[in-house]
């Protein structure tokens, strides 16, 4: 599916209007992750975020972003390293089809 969407080097859309669920679908998969509703509710919310500051959320800002709309259980770097392993921020900018967060490796 994703062969006919053009990707950067790194695996990022590069045109952030290719992106719907299914193509989130299949940027998690290529990382190996299957997507739960826990997962779409961080990706919807790191959405929001880029509609509202109009860029990529570094780990720290992502955690008090959800910390402010879903809690502190949720908002927190040790439940994001749960859904999404190694570098959260990167990883969920990636499958929900935004830019890479400028300081992330």
């Amino acid at each position: 599916m994703l062969t006919s969407i053009p990707l950067d080097s790194e695996g990022y859309l590069q045109n952030l209007a290719d992106w719907n669920p299914k193509v989130a679908e299949q940027l998690a998969l290529a990382e190996g992750i299957a997507l739960t509703p826990a997962h779409w509710e961080l990706i919807r919310l790191t959405r929001q975020f880029y509609h509202d500051y109009k860029l990529s959320p570094a780990m720290r800002p992502l955690v008090k972003y959800l910390r402010v709309n879903l809690g502190a259980d949720k908002g927190n770097s040790i439940y994001l390293m749960s859904l999404f392993p190694d570098s959260p921020a990167r990883r969920i900018s990636k499958i929900a089809g935004l830019p890479k967060p400028d300081n992330c490796l």
